[in-house]
């Protein structure tokens, strides 16, 4: 009697550490070619698994690219719906959405050992670098579609990154003390600022 077809990507008996195998793979191809240079496909042939089950695990490469830095949070995913609503909105809802993500304890905990770690890291600095230009920052100069859209992104991401370490690593005692509120009535006009003036 024939053996039962599996589906396409479906870890078959005896690969349970086919996900672990994709992961360390993963690490080793984001090593080496960066964020942009790293395939879905490549990564596959390094943990000598068909690229399908890759997507079965992880989903797209920015998942397993988040995965394999652990990422506390996804503001790539958040971004469409944040950038959706109300234009003359946009900055509060960005400072919001990442101070209110980073108040969960969890998410501060990796956030500040991913920051710590990304700073200066001669591995982690242009993975991470490299992630957040493609996935964050190339979407939010695309919905401005204007000249220095760029700019304009890389600003935001300027002020935001300078209140998370500000905030959550060096523990400023003005910046820790202030609420999510006060801190998103002050910083969102400067977001909306580079967004949009």
């Amino acid at each position: 009697m024939p053996a039962p077809k599996r589906r396409r990507g479906r870890p078959r008996a005896g690969e349970s550490d086919a996900r672990e195998r994709i992961l360390a793979a993963a690490i080793d191809e984001f090593g080496e070619l960066g964020y942009d240079g790293a395939t879905m496909r490549g990564i596959a042939a390094r943990a000598g698994v068909d690229s399908a089950l890759v997507h079965h695990h992880f989903g797209t490469k920015a998942d397993l690219f988040g995965e394999t830095i652990g990422a506390p949070m996804r503001p790539d995913i958040a971004l469409p719906d944040i950038l959706a609503g109300p234009r003359n909105e946009v900055g509060e809802r960005i400072v919001r959405y990442i101070l209110e993500t980073w108040e969960q304890p969890e998410v501060r905990r990796r956030g500040v050992a991913l920051l710590r770690t990304a700073i200066g890291n001669k591995l982690t600095t242009p993975l991470l670098a490299g992630f957040l230009s493609r996935e964050l920052l190339s979407r939010i100069a695309l919905a401005l579609d204007v000249a220095d859209a760029e700019l304009r992104a890389s600003l935001v991401a300027s002020q935001v990154a300078g209140l998370l370490i500000a905030r959550y690593v060096l523990r400023l005692p003005a910046l820790t003390e202030a609420s999510v509120d006060e801190l998103v009535v002050r910083v969102a006009p400067s977001v909306q600022r580079f967004l949009y003036d």
